[in-house]
């Protein structure tokens, strides 16, 4: 008796393909932000172009020639093209794409039909189910590792917000990302995308992006949605640690802590209140607050999730419709503009939609930065993207027509509030 993965490969390989991103990348002269050294030495030094080309992978999973891929291996790209195992290429557009969730959608320019890989349902995994890895590592050509589910729902695996990952020994290395995670049937149950490594290649501790997730963002792309909603929660959550986990008479240190509730919001609407411990969604068990995201996201947004609760020692089930972030307060957004230190920024009115798409709590009101133009007064006196201008000479920021009134009155003296991370900054300008 014979076995091998062989079968298995040649039924899956011809769905997973190597994607060429190749942006181009301006390399200023050194003297771009100086008006005055550029008056004198800019010409000899100019602006010069250049082309940078990365590697990566990404999975068919539309017989019409939709790929999936990681957005790191498309970020910033002018050009794509992608190479099928049969040594085809075809040019490529993104149709969605999300740096938060690592996740990209691409359509081939080309006529199908292709060949796909099935999405399979990445809940039913286990700790020690055989999978295989897919991919191009170091641009070698197409590469098979296998291995075994290492592990479920990691989390503060990469520095974005996303953390629920499948973690595999299957060796995946530079190159492998945006591809293949397959279980023993032939279907996607994952796409590589991380490995924590020293020396830059495997040491047996890889991650993937669970399928389940990569179906709700490939619905989202097809729907033709200009970018990935989120439902919005409107509460904050904290870790359930061993001590937590005594004081509150729960078994086990696991769950979401609901540390606070905004008021109006799907989480105020249902019944949930600070103190509670969210262990499970749909039935399904919480580990993290991370987990508690990743299981509503999928759930999606116009649907209703039921969510078990547990508080002193009982628990109960509620449910919460999965709504989009509103956005309360029109953000009018405006660039501040003038000979005044705030010139440059752009500014725009929180809200629970603005605070979710800059990653800060959801909370939070009045005037944030959004950006800084480069070179800019506002740049060059600290200011920073996500910034809230709370004072100004004074006067309580409240919106950004106040703050631009404020702005064009000219003081001799500028005294400035800000709250960067939940800290009070005062600064003082002539």
């Amino acid at each position: 008796m014979q076995l091998s993965f062989s079968p298995l490969v040649k039924q899956t390989a011809n769905a997973v393909v190597n994607v060429y991103a190749e942006k181009t990348v301006q390399s200023r002269s050194p003297f771009f932000d100086d008006p005055f050294l550029e008056q004198f030495f800019g010409q000899r030094m100019p602006n010069r172009s250049s082309k940078q080309s990365s590697l990566g992978s990404g999975v068919i999973v539309t017989a019409d020639g939709t790929v999936v891929t990681n957005n790191h291996v498309i970020e910033g790209a002018d050009d794509i093209k992608v190479a099928l195992a049969d040594g085809r290429e075809f040019e490529s557009k993104i149709i969605l794409k999300d740096e938060r969730l690592d996740l990209a959608v691409l359509k081939i320019q080309g006529e199908g039909p292709f060949q796909i890989i099935p999405v399979g349902n990445s809940d039913s995994l286990e700790v020690g189910d055989l999978v295989l890895a897919m991919g191009n590592p170091f641009g070698v050509g197409q590469t098979v590792t296998s291995g075994i589910v290492s592990g479920l729902a990691r989390n503060q695996v990469t520095p974005g917000d996303f953390g629920f990952f499948i973690q595999t020994d299957a060796a995946i290395n530079p190159g492998n990302s945006g591809g293949a995670l397959i279980n023993m049937r032939g279907e996607l149950i994952g796409i590589n995308t991380a490995i924590f490594s020293r020396g830059g290649g495997s040491n047996g501790v890889g991650f993937a992006i669970p399928a389940n997730l990569v179906n709700v963002f490939v619905q989202s792309a097809q729907k033709g949605e200009g970018a990935f909603v989120r439902p919005f929660i409107g509460a904050t959550f904290e870790p359930v640690t061993s001590e937590v986990a005594e004081a509150l008479g729960l078994q086990t240190a696991r769950g979401a802590l609901v540390s606070s509730v905004l008021e109006g919001s799907p989480a105020s609407d249902a019944g949930i209140k600070p103190g509670q411990v969210i262990i499970a969604v749909n039935g399904i068990p919480v580990e993290h607050p991370d987990a508690l995201g990743y299981r509503l996201t999928t759930v999606g947004v116009g649907k209703t999730a039921r969510m078990t609760v547990s508080e002193n020692g009982t628990q109960r089930d509620v449910e919460m419709t999965l709504t989009q972030a509103p956005e309360s307060t029109p953000r009018d957004e405006r660039l501040l503009e003038g000979r005044n230190p705030l010139a440059g920024a752009v500014i725009a009115n929180l809200s629970p939609r603005l605070a979710d798409e800059l990653r800060m709590p959801t909370g939070k009101t009045g005037v944030v930065v959004t950006s800084t133009k480069s070179g800019s007064p506002a740049a060059r006196v600290g200011l920073q993207a996500k910034d809230i201008i709370v004072a100004l000479n004074g006067v309580d920021i409240t919106n950004t027509a106040m703050l631009e009134k404020a702005v064009a009155a000219d003081p001799s003296l500028w005294r400035l509030e800000i709250e960067r991370d939940g800290q009070r900054i005062r600064q003082f300008f002539r």
